[in-house]
C-alpha cells in the first residue's frame, strides 16, 4: 500500500531533496510540498494524506501550531515533526499535541523515510532510532502524578506489562521477543490497553506511564 505524504518546510532546498528521496521509494508518494504552516493545514484538509511531515520552525504558522490544528480535527492524519534543534520544550509540546513522531533533520535520509513508515502504522514514538532517548529525557523533567487506580485496575497483568514495555521505548517486535509472544499478540494487547485507559494512541500511552510514575 502506498503511503501518501505531505511535506512542509520553509527551506526549499530541503523540501526538494527530501521529496526526491521519497520519489525513489515505491511505497511513498509525496502528494504536495509547501513552505509554511498555514499552507500545510490547508493542503492537509484538502488532500488528506496519510502522514504530514512538518518542520517546527516555519513562517505564518509553525509546525507545532499546524500539528495542533490538524490533530484537533478528525482527519486521521499522522503528524511527524522535524527540527534542527534537539530541544526538550519542542519534544514535550510535540507529544502533547498528539504528534506521532519527533525527528531531527540531522538523521540519515533512510531513517527519516523509515520514520514516515513507522508513523503511518501508528508506531512513530517507539522508533528506536530517536524516540527512546527523547522520551527518557522528557520523563526526567516531569513530576509524577498519582496513578488513577480504577483505570489501572482494568488492566490484566500482561496488559500492564505491555504498557511498561511501550513506555520503555520498545517496538512491537522488540516486545514480542522480550516476552516470547507473537507480534500480533502484542498489537492486540496494546489495543486493549489503549481502550481500557481511554488513550488515543501509543504517544498518549507513553506519556500516561511516565506522568503516573509507572516505571
Amino acid at each position: 500500500m502506498t503511503i501518501r505524504v505531505l511535506l512542509a518546510d520553509d527551506h526549499e532546498f530541503f523540501r526538494a531533496g527530501f521529496r526526491s528521496a521519497m520519489d525513489t521509494q515505491p511505497d511513498l508518494e509525496c502528494v504536495a510540498d509547501v513552505g509554511d504552516g498555514r499552507a500545510a493545514v490547508a493542503a492537509i484538509e484538502r488532500l488528506r494524506p496519510d502522514v504530514a511531515v512538518l518542520d517546527i520552525r516555519m513562517p505564518r504558522m509553525d509546525g507545532l501550531a499546524a500539528a495542533e490544528a490538524v490533530l484537533s480535527g478528525d482527519t486521521g492524519v499522522k503528524v511527524l515533526l522535524l527540527t534542527t534543534f534537539d530541544d526538550d520544550s519542542y519534544i514535550y509540546r510535540a507529544l502533547h499535541v498528539g504528534a506521532s513522531g519527533f525527528c531531527l533533520k540531522s538523521m540519515p535520509t533512510e531513517e527519516l523515510l523509515g520514520a514516515i513508515r513507522v508513523a503511518a502504522r501508528g508506531d512513530a514514538l517507539i522508533d528506536p532510532s530517536v524516540t527512546r532517548r527523547l522520551v527518557t529525557r522528557l520523563a526526567a523533567g516531569m513530576a509524577p502524578a498519582p496513578a488513577p487506580a480504577q483505570a489501572l485496575a482494568r488492566l490484566t497483568t500482561r496488559e500492564r506489562e505491555i504498557l511498561l514495555e511501550v513506555a520503555r521505548g520498545h517496538s512491537n517486535a522488540e516486545i514480542a521477543a522480550r516476552l516470547y509472544v507473537g507480534e500480533q499478540t502484542v498489537k492486540t494487547h496494546v489495543s486493549h490497553v489503549l481502550t481500557k485507559l481511554g488513550l488515543r494512541d501509543r504517544v498518549q500511552a507513553v506519556i500516561y506511564a511516565y506522568e503516573n510514575a509507572l516505571l
